[in-house]
C-alpha cells in the first residue's frame, strides 16, 4: 500500500513536471545554454569542492552522460524560473497571519533546557538485591505486566510502593519540579512528546527499566515575535505557504486543460 502511493506520488510529480515545461515551451521561451554551465560550474564548485574529475566519476556512476546531466539540469532551471514568475508577486504576510504562524510553532521555538516538569516513575532494576534468582527477562517481564495494570486503571503510587527500587518507592513514585536537563535525553524526550497522563514504558536504560506517568509539564518561555530572528523565521514561513497553495492552484488550472495518461 505504501509503495503503491510512492509510486503515486513521484509520477504527480513527473506530470507536474511535464506540464510546467509544456508551458515553457509554449510561451517560446528558453534558458540560455552560458545559464545552464553556469549552474553546473556552481554544483561542481558546492557538492565536489571543484572537482570536476570527481564530478565525472559520479556522473558515470550514475550511468548518466554529461550531455544528459546538461539537461536535467536545463529541466531544473526551467522549473526554477516558471515558479519565480508566477509567484514573484505574492501578497506580503499580514498581521494576523504572522500571529497565527508563531503560534503554530512557539512550541518548537520554547527554551527547551527551561522545560520542568512533575511525574510519577517506578524503576525496576536488572538485577534485584532482593530477588537475586530473577534474571534481566524476569524483570522486563514484570515491569510489561506493571505496565499492562496501570493502563487498566491500577493506582501507580500502590504499584510504585510495592515494586520500585529507586528513592521515591516510599513516596509513590511521585517526583516534582525536575528541570529537563537532569533527565537523560530520551527519556526527558519521551515524557515532553508524550500526552501528559499517558503511561510511558518500559524505557530501558543500563541498570533497569522506567515506567513514567507525567502528571505536569512546565515549558520554557519562546522568544517574542518582535524578535527579529523569529519574525523572519515566521514571515518566512507565511510566505513559502502562500507560494506553494498558489502553485497548487497553478497546477491544477494546467491539469484541467491539459491530455495526461497515466500508466504504471
Amino acid at each position: 500500500k505504501e509503495l503503491k502511493k510512492a509510486k503515486n506520488n513521484i509520477l504527480d510529480e513527473l506530470i507536474e513536471r511535464e506540464l510546467v515545461l509544456h508551458n515553457f515551451k509554449s510561451i517560446g521561451a528558453n534558458i540560455p545554454e552560458h545559464v545552464v554551465d553556469a549552474e553546473i560550474r556552481r554544483k561542481i564548485r558546492n557538492d565536489y569542492n571543484g572537482n570536476s574529475k570527481l564530478f565525472r566519476k559520479e556522473l558515470q556512476s550514475q550511468g548518466l552522460s554529461y550531455k544528459k546531466y546538461k539537461e536535467l539540469i536545463n529541466r531544473q532551471l526551467i522549473v526554477q524560473a516558471m515558479r519565480s514568475q508566477q509567484f514573484s508577486d505574492i501578497p506580503p504576510a499580514t498581521p494576523s497571519e504572522l500571529r497565527k504562524e508563531y503560534n503554530k510553532l512557539k512550541p518548537k521555538l520554547r527554551d527547551i533546557k527551561k522545560d520542568r516538569c512533575d511525574f510519577q516513575k517506578i524503576y525496576i532494576p536488572k538485577i534485584d538485591d532482593d530477588n537475586l534468582l530473577a534474571s534481566a527477562d524476569d524483570q522486563l517481564k514484570l515491569t510489561e505486566e506493571i505496565v499492562a495494570k496501570l493502563k487498566k486503571g491500577k493506582n501507580f503510587g500502590e504499584l510504585a510502593k510495592a515494586h520500585s527500587k529507586d528513592g521515591w518507592a516510599d513516596d509513590g513514585g511521585v517526583q516534582k519540579d525536575i528541570d529537563r536537563i537532569d533527565l537523560s535525553p530520551v527519556i526527558a524526550t519521551m515524557i515532553f512528546e508524550e500526552p501528559t497522563g499517558s503511561v510511558i514504558g518500559p524505557l530501558e536504560d543500563g541498570g533497569g527499566y522506567h515506567i513514567i506517568v507525567v502528571t505536569k509539564k512546565y515549558h520554557g518561555a519562546a522568544p517574542s515575535l518582535s524578535d527579529p530572528k523569529v519574525r523572519k523565521i515566521v514571515r518566512r514561513n507565511v510566505e513559502r505557504d502562500k507560494s506553494s497553495a498558489r502553485y497548487k492552484r497553478w497546477i491544477k488550472g494546467l491539469k484541467r486543460r491539459a491530455m495526461i495518461e497515466r500508466k504504471m
